[in-house]
């Protein structure tokens, strides 16, 4: 994606009023983040091929609320926001073809296993992408609705195998619209049109979901259709950098090192996500300084 498509992509967004938009295939290399205008994308690619990639976009309006991001890997990435009465990590895929061997596709499911074990077991989980499966018409109690397309193939059925296996449900299926509204991509001559890309959300979370369907005039740059979910969702903003407390760095105590070192023994590292173990990590920093290491004495100004 170059430049003048990724600013056809911001102006949908803002016209569609998109918060947070996914995209596959981006063939960007490496794994990072950057902000174009009022937007924040973070992306991840293959190292040195043009191959894959997977980038998540979010407004300013969300970016105020991401507690971190994990470039997984080219083909998964996630980002975690702070909300109101409970945190959400909202993960994009884009899943190996029906072509791909066994071992590929096995590794995309482990991965993306991994990652949702690493979870917090109490944030909301939604996970969007383009599955490259059909789950079909046929409904799946608790995890598909009365809405899908064609026949369900193998790839759908490792969807569904996953979904159950996470307590997750397919928004897209769950919402009676008119046919065109549930195709998501559509081959170049315009003959075939398949429902292969998916909004999951965790179950405990279906009555938040008011819409999910296609929107097939949006210009994304992609022979796939822009697919929403409006969710009911609330986030808070993450809180401001406070002015900096200085401490005598010249004169820092013993004690303060052995203070540090022994909370860190304590920690616990096991199903730890990096942006939680990395915020324990500078609470105890700060909270040992402020107990251990003096702090200069304000000058007041003598009026007159």
């Amino acid at each position: 994606m170059n430049q003048g498509k990724l600013d056809v992509v911001k102006g949908e967004m803002s016209r569609v009023n998109i918060d947070i938009l996914r995209i596959s295939e981006l063939k960007w290399t490496g794994m990072g983040h950057f902000i174009s205008d009022d937007y924040h994308i973070l992306y991840c690619g293959q190292k040195n091929h043009r191959r894959n990639g997977v980038v998540i976009i979010v407004n300013k309006m969300v970016a105020d609320s991401v507690l971190g991001y994990n470039p997984k890997n080219d083909r998964i990435i996630s980002i975690r926001l702070l909300g109101k009465s409970i945190n959400v990590t909202v993960i994009q895929v884009y899943a190996p073809t029906t072509g791909a061997d066994d071992e590929e596709i096995e590794n995309f499911y482990v991965s993306l296993q991994q990652l949702v074990d690493a979870i917090p077991k109490k944030d909301t989980i939604v996970i969007m992408g383009d599955w490259n499966a059909k789950v079909g018409s046929k409904s799946v109690t608790g995890i598909t609705g009365n809405f899908g397309l064609g026949d369900r193939n193998e790839a759908g059925d490792k969807i569904l195998e996953f979904c159950q296996n996470n307590s997750l449900f397919i928004t897209n299926t769950c919402f009676q619209q008119p046919k065109r509204r549930f195709y998501t991509w559509t081959s170049p001559n315009g003959q075939y049109k398949n429902q292969i890309n998916y909004i999951l959300c965790s179950q405990r979370w279906r009555s938040s979901i008011q819409l999910a369907k296609t929107r097939p005039s949006a210009d994304c740059g992609s022979d796939h259709e822009l697919l929403i979910a409006k969710f009911q969702m609330k986030l808070k903003t993450t809180s401001k950098t406070a002015r900096p407390t200085r401490y005598h760095l010249s004169n820092i105590p013993h004690k303060y090192a052995v203070k540090v070192k022994n909370r860190f023994d304590g920690l616990d590292l096991i199903d730890r996500e990096p942006e939680e173990l990395w915020s324990k990590v500078r609470d105890i920093i700060k909270d040992e300084a402020n107990k251990n290491i003096p702090t200069p004495k304000r000058q007041r100004k003598q009026s007159g």
